[in-house]
């Protein structure tokens, strides 16, 4: 163990080499109240301990800043993701690192909210991802008051008619290690009917499920609507601190007209608002109901700093990766969400392209092509 303390004014600043101190994992959640900077979701996706080191920045004796990095060949990768920090945090700890490790040349941070381009070395800031977030309310009647009127008006009507036409529904909610297996695993198998579908496979492999159901047993909040007592639907979450994240929303396919996805994915809400959270993050996409649920978006940017601008010509392979993701995933956006006519009619260009795609798989695999529908999006 190594450990490095500066002192500057009222700011203290301590650095554990290698080493993550047992008040971390506690400290993580009521900094930053984020399942992508906790340690349990860390530990779940392979973290290694003995090669991790930990940053902290105290004022007054209470921290206000805790990152935990890993430094390998002249490069460190801060850990924590999706998280806000401040320009400010970021010069600090780019000041500390420079100064300390003379062999550390570049500072990567992945998909962090921050406004800090003004910062004292050569750097690259690219959008990475959206997290589209709700801020909750401190009751389900101030919550259901602030949606718009046709939204709730949608949430009466589709839940009046669900419970008409099925009078055994039933919304249950399970928490952390009453979550049952075989019921992530439905919502799981809801998920790749729903791509399959669409002629996609899901992100959701057998590996990313055991995951998944890690995650959940420590800290998962399940929401579930059974009828006829089988699993119709269902919203899993992970709770961070005070905050929520939704990973997976599904139902079964041949409730679509019944809005069942998107009445899980409420009830889920006014559950974590019963349970005193503070927010609810969808997490990525810019799906409709998200913003009919309240939420807004928060953009998420890769950030890379370098020692001078010679060593970013040092890491130039670095630089141009960063720059080659950077402009791809704004020529995406432009495509996908642009609102010009040269946007929309390479919109329409890819729409022809992946529909030529699908019918040229499903002549492939002996199917008769039809009209390539998506279903609602819940």
């Amino acid at each position: 163990m190594n450990v490095a303390t500066t002192n500057d004014h009222s700011i203290s600043i301590t650095c554990y080499d290698n080493e993550v101190p047992s008040f971390v994992e506690a400290e993580m959640d009521r900094l930053y109240g984020n399942i992508f900077s906790s340690l349990l979701e860390f530990r779940v996706y392979g973290w290694v301990a003995g090669t991790t080191s930990t940053y902290v920045v105290s004022r007054g004796g209470e921290i206000i800043t805790l990152l935990m990095f890993k430094r390998d060949h002249g490069r460190i990768q801060v850990l924590n993701e999706t998280i806000r920090l401040e320009a400010d945090d970021i010069q600090r700890f780019a000041n500390f690192v420079f100064q300390r490790y003379s062999d550390v040349q570049t500072i990567s941070f992945k998909a962090i909210e921050t406004d800090g381009d003004d910062l004292g070395f050569p750097h690259q800031r690219f959008n990475h991802l959206e997290d589209i977030t709700l801020r909750l309310p401190a009751s389900t009647e101030q919550y259901l008051a602030s949606l718009g009127k046709n939204t709730r008006r949608n949430i009466k009507r589709y839940t009046d008619r669900l419970m008409r036409t099925f009078p055994s529904c039933r919304f249950e909610v399970y928490e952390g290690s009453s979550v049952r297996e075989e019921d992530v695993r439905a919502l799981i198998r809801f998920n790749h009917d729903r791509m399959a579908d669409k002629n996609i496979v899901s992100v959701i492999n057998e590996e990313e499920t055991r995951r998944i159901i890690r995650l959940v047993k420590g800290c998962g909040l399940m929401g579930i609507m059974t009828i006829d007592g089988q699993i119709a639907g269902g919203a899993l979450s992970y709770r961070a601190g005070s905050n929520y994240f939704l990973n997976v929303l599904a139902h079964a396919p041949h409730y679509d007209d019944y809005w069942v996805g998107f009445l899980c994915c409420y009830r889920t809400i006014c559950e974590c608002i019963a349970r005193g959270a503070t927010e609810f993050h969808f997490l990525w996409g810019r799906y409709d109901y998200k913003f009919m649920l309240g939420a807004v978006r928060r953009d998420l940017d890769n950030v890379t700093l370098y020692r001078s601008w010679m060593h970013m010509a040092r890491h130039a392979d670095l630089a141009l990766q960063q720059a080659r993701d950077g402009y791809a995933r704004q020529a995406k956006l432009w495509i996908k969400y642009g609102d010009t006519a040269m946007s929309r009619r390479a919109r329409r260009l890819m729409q022809h392209i992946q529909r030529a795609r699908h019918i040229a798989q499903d002549l492939y695999r002996g199917k008769r092509p039809g009209l390539i529908q998506s279903a609602h999006e819940n």
